[in-house]
């Protein structure tokens, strides 16, 4: 009975949101939304996201020491693919602002309190999953490309890439890979997270939610996914600290992109 609660939530038959369709305009709109609460108390957001900049480094010193830096470019991605993960605490905290409240660090913890934790972890095991089979596939593509042997220095990337055919082809193929794991990421968890912190659904509704928002609204989505990679891009320049802003920012945008997309738990759609 667990397992089936994880999978289609704590009701007797599937609860299946509807969605609204959204224009570009109500982007914009989320992202200062998004920007208000970050503004409200950004102490405790900079602390929170913190822990990410410092993992950013962490890996910078090892791959440094292990000569691992063809796969830097991967793993700035790869915060896009786990971004959904990350900003769980910040969902928490837009939605108890959303009802008034005055939350502070202990309730963005609160997020692991949920009832639909279970169904929260779900659906993170399956990025996780979508990650490593991107650094896996990064990592293959290198190899086929250059062999086995890495360059001991960034600069010794930068210029293997930037001086060969081999690296044009990496650069072009890499890039059209990860953007093919990031579309299958927006496509299954752009509200996930938030649709079950929200309401119970389980993972199966949740993911088969953020598809069909995706499926009503490409344009505005796809432009959503593309504006989050590049400020993802940008926060990982400076030794990844600018993720301590960025990531919030649009963590919290979020939260209020799903209010945009499903109607209130009051219109339910059968099945």
């Amino acid at each position: 009975m667990a397992r089936i609660h994880i999978m289609a939530g704590a009701g007797d038959k599937l609860d299946m949101p509807v969605i609204r369709t959204i224009n570009m305009a109500d982007l914009g709109e989320v992202l200062r939304s998004g920007i208000a609460d970050f503004s409200a108390k950004p102490s405790h957001y900079v602390l929170l996201m913190l822990i990410y900049p410092i993992i950013g480094i962490v890996l910078t010193i090892w791959m440094n020491g292990f000569h691992t830096w063809p796969l830097l470019y991967p793993l700035i991605g790869g915060f896009a693919l786990l971004g959904p993960i990350a900003a769980l605490p910040l969902y928490e905290i837009s939605r108890r602002r959303e009802a008034g409240e005055d939350p502070g660090w202990g309730d963005a913890m609160a997020v692991f309190r949920s009832p639909a934790i279970g169904s929260i972890m779900a659906v993170g095991v399956m990025l996780f999953v979508l990650f490593t089979l991107w650094l896996t596939a990064a990592q293959a593509l290198y190899e086929g490309l250059f062999g086995s042997s890495p360059p001991d220095t960034l600069a010794g990337l930068f210029t293997q890439v930037t001086t060969s055919p081999e690296g044009a082809t990496l650069l072009l193929v890499g890039t059209a890979l990860g953007a093919l794991f990031a579309i299958v990421v927006l496509c299954t968890s752009v509200i996930a997270f938030p649709l079950l912190l929200d309401r119970d659904v389980g993972a199966y509704v949740a993911v088969e939610t953020s598809f069909r928002a995706v499926l009503y609204n490409r344009v505005p989505l796809f432009a959503w996914g593309l504006l989050v990679g590049f400020g993802i891009f940008l926060g990982s320049l400076p030794i990844f600290v600018g993720l301590a802003v960025v990531l919030p920012i649009f963590g919290h945008a979020t939260w209020h992109l799903y209010r945009k997309l499903v109607e209130p738990a009051s219109v339910i759609r059968g099945m």
